[in-house]
């Protein structure tokens, strides 16, 4: 064999990794998010935490007046209550961003882990179980990135098509509402430049926000997405220990090691996904339902004037927020599920067939599946589909509840 084709071979690996992560890559590099450890350019250092610093800034320029609106502007309460989900958005997706940015390392590793796997995987059936998983992964994450960014595209539209008349003493003028108010001891948005600088950071804001959320998610789908799939290579290598079985027994019991050290090496992944998620699930899981509870708010406070400009744009946004979490429970079910199948796709075997040390083998494997490591939210809300619907029917308690005390 040439060494140029030595070269293509040991590229694989690289280039299917690259497929799997491509579309999370650009999402995070867009904001300075992407692990750059190999760089070795003190420049390309430096230009990064430019990039950090000024995403930063604008989230800020933008996100504290608002708090500060929201905590002492004298305006009514239910003027307050219309900050509360451009406000509550900028917090989740700073919260996001900041938690991508400090398990930076941690990042890496998975994304070296999922390299090696590639590498570990010879058979050409097995890549192929590999290749059909980085696929729907790569689905999930554009999927994602098409629904959240849509959604506040829609929504941002929907507020510059507003406009709002001023009188002031014998002068008139017409301002478009801003999505996030500010304080107005600390700057006045109404009237021109200012309100048009305004409107340019929030938008921005909105995009950099959006894109840390839409980051996170997708990369939490890809590399759940990434262990069901090693975790399906180890049921076809289950059906195919009984295969192995020979009068000396030695091939079966090198199976049977190769499967229980893989399924530990996808166990050690799992958990450390889990590790770097958990504090950005329960921001979403918090942040969405009460998000989602303050669009319904909207939607229904607009009913009465039917106004459908805005009222698409909640919907939209609504949209997006439910399927936001829908993703983080959807991963988190299929993960639990796929490792206890372990222990029974274990048990499905022909392990009768096999010699009687090796069958003995498969009773710790069994044993392990059953103590699964769950995806969560904050170590504290198992993430499934159920946890999904407690997120609606809480929304719509606390909408309830909202009505109630603002009639």
């Amino acid at each position: 064999m040439s060494n140029s084709e030595r070269a293509t071979e040991s590229d694989i690996p690289k280039k299917n990794t690259d497929y799997n992560l491509q579309i999370n890559r650009w999402f995070l590099k867009a904001i300075g998010a992407w692990p750059q450890i190999d760089e070795s350019s003190l420049v390309w250092k430096i230009l990064i935490l430019l990039q950090i610093f000024i995403c930063s800034s604008i989230v800020a320029s933008n996100m504290i007046p608002c708090l500060l609106y929201v905590l002492f502007e004298k305006k009514n309460i239910k003027l307050k209550l219309r900050a509360f989900v451009p406000l509550l958005h900028r917090i989740m997706g700073s919260i996001d961003y900041w938690v991508l940015l400090k398990r930076n390392g941690e990042i890496h590793k998975l994304i070296r882990h999922i390299e090696e796997d590639w590498c570990l995987i010879q058979e050409l059936n097995d890549r192929k179980i590999m290749l059909q998983h980085a696929k729907f992964g790569r689905f999930v994450a554009i999927i994602c990135g098409i629904m959240m960014q849509s959604g506040c595209i829609l929504y941002s539209l929907g507020q510059l098509m507003q406009t709002i008349t001023i009188t002031i003493g014998n002068e008139t003028f017409t301002s478009r509402p801003t999505a996030c108010p500010t304080y107005s001891k600390i700057i006045d948005t109404r009237f021109s430049p200012v309100n048009e600088i305004a409107l340019i950071l929030q938008n921005l804001t909105m995009v950099i926000m959006t894109t840390s959320t839409v980051g996170a998610c997708s990369l939490a789908a890809v590399f759940a997405i990434h262990a069901c799939g090693q975790l399906n290579v180890l049921y076809a290598w289950l059906n195919e220990l009984v295969e192995n079985q020979t009068k000396r027994n030695d091939k079966a019991e090198r199976k049977l090691a190769a499967i229980v050290e893989h399924h530990l090496r996808i166990l050690s992944f799992i958990s450390e996904v889990e590790s770097i998620m958990n504090k950005i699930s329960l921001a979403e899981l918090i942040g969405c339902t009460m998000v989602m509870c303050f669009l319904g708010y909207y939607v229904i406070m607009e009913w009465e004037t039917l106004d459908t400009v805005k009222i698409t744009g909640y919907l939209f946004v609504y949209l997006s927020m439910g399927f936001n979490i829908f993703i983080f429970c959807y991963i988190g079910g299929i993960v639990t599920e796929q490792c206890k199948l372990v222990g029974e796709m274990a048990y499905m075997t022909d392990w009768y067939n096999l010699h009687h040390t090796t069958a003995r083998g498969l009773i710790l494997i069994i044993a392990r599946s059953n103590n699964v490591i769950k995806i969560t939210a904050g170590k504290i809300f198992h993430l499934s589909i159920a946890t999904f619907g407690d997120v609606i029917k809480s929304s719509m308690v606390y909408l309830n509840i909202l009505r109630t005390m603002t009639v």
